[in-house]
C-alpha cells in the first residue's frame, strides 16, 4: 500500500513539473483588490490545488462529520451493537 502511494505522488508531482514547464508565459491573475504576477504553469496549479482542498473539505463537512456524529450517537447508545467490540 506504502508504495502504491509513492507511486502516485511520484506521477502528480512528475505532472505537475511538466505542466509547469510548459507553460511558462508569463500572466497575471486579478484578485480584485491585488494582482499576483506568475506564470501560467504555476497559476494552473494553484488553482486545482485550490479546488481540491475547497472539494475536499465540502466533502468531510456534508459526509464525513454527519457520520461521524452518527457513530458516536452509536456507540453512546446502551445496548448497540456498536459496543459489542465484535
Amino acid at each position: 500500500m506504502g508504495v502504491i502511494r509513492l507511486l502516485v505522488a511520484f506521477v502528480c508531482m512528475a505532472l505537475g513539473a511538466i505542466i509547469g514547464a510548459l507553460n511558462r508565459q508569463a500572466t497575471v491573475v486579478d484578485l480584485g483588490a491585488a494582482q499576483v504576477s506568475t506564470t501560467l504553469g504555476v497559476a494552473l496549479l494553484v488553482a486545482l490545488l485550490l479546488g481540491v482542498l475547497l472539494g475536499g473539505s465540502a466533502i468531510a463537512a456534508s459526509v464525513v462529520l454527519p457520520l461521524r456524529r452518527q457513530l458516536a450517537r452509536a456507540n453512546r447508545q446502551p445496548g448497540s451493537m456498536a459496543n459489542t467490540g465484535t
